[in-house]
């Protein structure tokens, strides 16, 4: 018995290329933002609402990355 195996190539046209390049802006310029709003909401709270939430001042950078980027 003889068996065959047909495989295709995947071709990217310059549509899709251009779709998955709008695509990742998009999620660039979304995570932008909610790092920004994260660190003007934050930069807003005093000394003792930040240690309220157990942040201080130095850390709102860091907690804005984490909240938009995930690291």
């Amino acid at each position: 018995m003889a068996y065959v195996n047909s495989t295709r190539a995947a071709s990217f046209g310059i549509v899709d290329r251009a779709a998955t390049v709008v695509k990742s802006l998009r999620t660039a310029l979304e995570r932008r933002r909610v790092y920004n709003q994260t660190v003007r909401e934050l930069r807003a709270l005093s000394k003792r609402e930040l240690a309220d939430l157990g942040l201080h001042p130095s850390m709102i950078t860091r907690v804005a990355l984490e909240a938009a980027y995930g690291k």
